[in-house]
């Protein structure tokens, strides 16, 4: 007796399919390349040379001496103790050093930024940090799941517009500072109302320093960017002397934010000497430098203990813009400086190092950080060469920390609005409405609507100028352009694919133009334009058929592309016919019919010849 034993193969299933997945994704993207690619400091520091040390040097010191002055002014702005600025100002230099992809970027505390600090955490320390680290997360997590396309759906009329309306906000915001007021609301309009209100009660003492040093701001803005010109002789070169006084005159001007603070701070010390207390002064700074620690998650608040759900519940919709306005200033940046001095910058491992380092900044009691333009341009014309630059920036930030803020109390509160004003107003541009008006008049919509959505409120803006643009990038897929053949037998060619949004345009189009009225017009779909469709569109199509058929009329089908078709036939539709051509299907369209009792017989016979 033969016993024959049958074996069965069988593929092999792993018992936990969620460890074999991530296993498999980890031996994908854990190699020696994508390491190098998410660590860029492994790039280009083998290829680091010792004559770039002093143009990394230049430059990080440079930074240095805008990034203090700014720093307190910013967060002035943020409605936070002065050191804040500074605590800000260190901690994403140095990670940027490890994991940034771009040479010039230089990340710190901004305008946009700390006007929406002030707008979320409304002056509460404790909100500001945890906003810092929540952000950074968040950040962090777009990077690794590769989420940079999303900035691409905000379109460049959004970002005008919301940049234009908060340097506007921002510049306004300071104007009661130079005019020394007190007790003036944050939010833009009731500022406008009660600055124009109290204005008898100015300071003039404020208004004169706020003034001039505004003015000197804009001297030695001027005084940087002037085009030294040369005699026409030929061969002719500056003496060493002139080149060394031309680059003292670019350092002062580069550096003038500080100039401006260090010199009206020393007119405060020589007021005080005489007994004079005539200017409105900033805060006492805390001295020294913060302690790393992690962020605190509960606020006390007199008897009142805040939990951190009350925390989350409090920043509300600043998890959500803040990450995203950070993300989409830094690559802004990046992406203009990387054109210009010829590299690329990836997005998403912009994403990493932003969130990263407002993680780790967060430990040091920073408020957001992203980029920042004007330091960025400073850093690039000062002739940086790599991310190192960053280290002399945060080491020089750090020295001020340990050795200068007992000085910081005597800075006016003029001197800084003067700086944050005369920063903020570049980033407004109205020039982009004449050249929208010129090119693309409905790009005006979305421009409009965060502008003026941005007063009322931030993420109001940004929402309002989002949704106009979606709507005009949807407008098109709700009413497709159509080329139609007017003659016995109707040619319809949409412009795209046909997709749910225009379903009942084109029921009803092809409804008054083939059986409004007899005799009825059989009509040939032209689809060489469409290149994909949905379950919403050949639902529509399937009752466009039944009418169709109902009423005996043809409706035919041409240029599917073979994907297409495939689905079309698979759904099987009532009467679904497709040619290779429109010229074939208007052709054939009846063959079918009775010759003798169709109408149409003598057009298509006409046709044929």
């Amino acid at each position: 007796m033969t016993m024959s034993v049958q074996t069965e193969t069988s593929t092999f299933e792993p018992s936990c399919p969620t460890s074999f997945y991530i296993t498999t994704w980890a031996r994908r993207n854990c190699t020696a390349e994508n390491v190098r690619r998410k660590f860029p400091i492994t790039l280009w520091l083998p290829r680091y040379q010792c004559s770039w040390v002093q143009s990394d040097f230049i430059a990080g010191l440079t930074v240095a001496l805008t990034v203090i002055p700014q720093g307190l002014a910013y967060a002035h702005l943020a409605e936070l103790p002065l050191q804040y600025g500074l605590y800000s100002s260190f901690m994403g230099c140095l990670v940027y050093f490890f994991l940034g992809s771009s040479k010039d970027i230089t990340l710190g505390p901004t305008a946009i930024m700390s006007l929406m600090v002030a707008s979320y955490a409304e002056g509460d320390t404790t909100y500001a940090v945890a906003l810092t680290l929540l952000c950074g997360c968040i950040q962090l997590g777009m990077g690794i799941f590769q989420l940079g396309f999303l900035v691409n759906f905000i379109s460049f009329p959004v970002i005008n517009g919301f940049t234009s309306a908060a340097a506007i906000t921002i510049a306004f915001g300071q104007v009661k500072h130079v005019l020394g007021l007190q007790k003036i609301p944050r939010d833009f309009f009731p500022c406008v109302y009660y600055t124009f209100k109290n204005i008898g009660k100015t300071n003039l003492w404020d208004l004169l320093m706020g003034a001039v040093c505004f003015v000197l701001l804009l001297l030695l803005k001027w005084l940087k960017d002037v085009k030294w010109d040369s005699p026409d002789e030929i061969g002719y070169s500056p003496t060493r002397w002139q080149q060394a006084g031309r680059k003292i005159v670019w350092l002062i001007g580069t550096a003038r934010n500080a100039v401006v603070v260090v010199s009206a701070a020393l007119v405060v010390v020589a007021l005080k000497s005489q007994d004079i207390d005539v200017l409105t002064l900033t805060q006492q700074v805390q001295p020294g430098l913060p302690a790393f620690k992690p962020p605190a998650f509960t606020a006390h608040h007199g008897n009142s203990t805040e939990t951190a759900g009350d925390i989350l519940q409090g920043l509300g919709a600043g998890l959500a813009v803040v990450p995203l306005i950070g993300f989409l200033e830094c690559i802004a940046i990046g992406k203009a400086f990387a054109r210009q001095n010829n590299y690329r910058v990836d997005a998403n491992q912009e994403l990493l190092a932003i969130g990263m380092g407002n993680i780790v900044s967060s430990f040091v009691s920073s408020y957001p950080i992203t980029g920042s333009f004007s330091r960025t341009a400073v850093n690039s014309h000062s002739g940086v060469r790599t991310p190192a630059g960053g280290l002399v920036t945060a080491a020089v930030v750090l020295l001020s920390l340990g050795v200068l803020t007992p000085s910081f109390h005597y800075i006016p509160q003029a001197a800084l609005a003067a700086v944050i004003i005369s920063a903020v107003l570049t980033m407004v541009d109205f020039r982009v409405l004449v050249k929208l008006w010129r090119l693309q008049k409905v790009d005006l919509l979305p421009l409009v609507c965060t502008f003026f959505g941005t007063f009322i409120g931030i993420e109001w803006g940004i929402l309002a100028g989002v949704g106009v643009s979606v709507m005009i990038l949807l407008f098109p897929q709700a009413r497709p352009g159509m080329l139609v053949d007017n003659k016995d037998v109707l040619i319809f060619q949409p412009d795209r694919g046909l997709h749910y949004p225009g379903v009942d345009f084109i029921r009803t189009l092809l409804y008054d133009r083939a059986l409004k009225e007899k005799p009825y017009r059989p009509v040939v779909l032209d689809c060489s334009h469409m290149a994909s469709i949905d379950y919403t569109t050949i639902q529509g199509i399937k009752e466009v058929l039944e009418e169709f058929n109902r009423m005996r009329v043809p409706l035919s089908f041409a240029a599917l592309k073979p994907h297409l078709q495939e689905v079309l036939t698979a759904a099987d539709l009532p009467g679904f016919r497709c040619y290779a051509t429109a010229n074939e299907a208007a052709n054939n369209i009846y063959e079918d019919g009775d010759p003798e009792t169709n109408p149409y017989t003598p057009l298509l016979n006409a046709a044929q010849h």
